[in-house]
């Protein structure tokens, strides 16, 4: 009975949900999902690599007039193994990402990102900061549809009836001063 009652307020609601993710989750959801070795997330190499490599831990996430603000601590190094030393540039520091967040083909991304240190500058740094940018806008996708289908759909949660999501749409996406909002569009059947 409450599925059936749950099933006819679903049908008299509007088309689209809102979803809000506030900045805790947001911030624990990268953690658990983007920064999986160790809290880092490698954005070159790799651990194991010693004189060359750069991650990102720490993440922040905040709102910055309308656009997301990610905080994160960089740490790198592009230098040459020469008799176990490693000889070259490398350095540590805060980041901050800005970037209008959007949806496109089932995934939540990035543009119009700008990275910038926070309270450094030098030559390396820069160009860390502008690989960033680059690497940010087109790498970043965070998979939103498949998540969505997922939960949505999960046989354990009502297991006498099999869910299917379809036309998952994400007309629009707006950063609040606590949380990251989704306009949500999909169509849920019931079988």
């Amino acid at each position: 009975m409450r599925t059936a009652i749950l099933l006819l307020a679903l049908a008299h609601s509007a088309l689209a949900m809102e979803l809000h993710i506030q900045f805790g989750a947001l911030e624990r959801m990268l953690t658990e999902q983007v920064f999986t070795q160790e809290g880092r997330r490698y954005v070159h190499g790799s651990k194991s690599a010693k004189c060359n490599f750069a991650y990102l831990e720490k993440p922040q996430v905040r709102s910055d007039g309308g656009l997301l603000r990610i905080k994160a601590r960089f740490t790198g190094r592009s230098a040459l193994n020469v008799a176990g030393q490693c000889v070259g540039l490398g350095d540590a520091f805060d980041v901050v990402v800005t970037a209008i967040p959007n949806y496109r083909d089932g995934a939540l991304g990035l543009q119009q990102v700008k990275v910038a240190s926070e309270g450094k500058t030098g030559y390396y740094i820069r160009k860390v900061c502008e690989s960033m940018q680059a690497s940010l806008t087109k790498d970043f996708k965070y998979p939103l549809e498949d998540q969505a289908r997922r939960i949505l759909e999960d046989p354990a949660a009502q297991p006498g009836y099999k869910r299917e999501v379809r036309k998952l749409t994400v007309p629009e996406i707006r950063v609040t001063n606590d949380a990251l909002v989704l306009q949500v569009d999909f169509e849920l059947t019931v079988k």
